[in-house]
């Protein structure tokens, strides 16, 4: 499960690392804690070189009333006991509220990091997520537009899709996890050209010796705060790194100008 997640990257960051343009920059601000309902920075297959603001949360096209369907599992209804080494039908393909989008709605979900709870503490005890060495990423993700039958109102909103933990979300531990893509298969997700079976290849849990992951305050779980205290480590990381190390020994070694 992925309820809450961060973004808090500038601007430009942001449009260099996707190649993008952000054409309101006033509705992209830092977010410690990006939840359920709020509008959250998305890059749909049908406008990939523009930054859009969807609700997080989907609605479907056929919903009677609005719904937050915020997570949608690759395995859909198999797999009940989310077990990791599942590897049968990706059953999101024919549930209902996704099996369209999936096919023509996709969309990347821009995110520096996330939170996650145990699976039996939940949010009292949260930790923050993280992509090594890769700020922000994205989350494969699935969009819909609906109208309000009462407003006559369009609300775009998206869910992200998720799948079983890997090693790292296991020791926390928490049996699920969001769908983060590597860069090099972004394009790819949001190509209307995909096959489907190529789409479907890529819902999977992202490495877990690219990623980390530390305590954060469970101040957090109050929807309402929103500041950059929440994502200050209340421990130490689950994995040992130590590429800042390898790095600042390779500068001191070589690599530098000869006369």
């Amino acid at each position: 499960m992925c309820g809450r997640y961060i973004l808090a990257s500038k601007i430009k960051t942001i449009e260099n690392r996707f190649n993008v343009n952000v054409v309101d920059n006033e509705a992209i601000k830092p977010n410690y804690n990006l939840g359920i309902g709020q509008k959250a920075a998305v890059i749909t297959d049908d406008n990939p070189k523009e930054i859009q603001f969807f609700t997080f949360g989907l609605t479907p096209f056929w919903a009677k009333k609005q719904m937050y369907l915020f997570n949608a599992r690759t395995e859909g209804d198999h797999n009940k006991e989310n077990n990791p080494k599942y590897s049968g039908q990706k059953g999101i393909i024919v549930k209902p509220a996704y099996r369209k989008a999936i096919r023509s709605q996709r969309c990347l979900i821009i995110a520096d990091a996330y939170i996650e709870g145990t699976t039996k503490e939940g949010l009292n005890k949260p930790y923050l997520i993280y992509v090594r060495d890769l700020k922000p990423f994205s989350f494969a993700g699935i969009w819909d537009s609906w109208y309000n039958p009462e407003s006559n109102e369009q609300i775009n909103s998206f869910s992200i899709i998720t799948t079983t933990a890997n090693e790292l979300l296991q020791k926390l531990p928490h049996e699920r996890m969001p769908v983060i893509l590597e860069p090099s298969h972004e394009k790819k997700w949001l190509n209307p050209n995909t096959p489907l079976s190529d789409i479907t290849r890529l819902l999977k849990a992202f490495p877990a010796e690219k990623m980390n992951a530390y305590p954060i305050s469970n101040d957090i779980k109050n929807k309402k705060t929103n500041s950059r205290y929440l994502i200050e480590p209340q421990g130490d990381r689950l994995l040992k790194e130590e590429s800042f190390e390898t790095r600042n020994t390779l500068r001191k070694a070589g690599m530098g100008r000869y006369k």
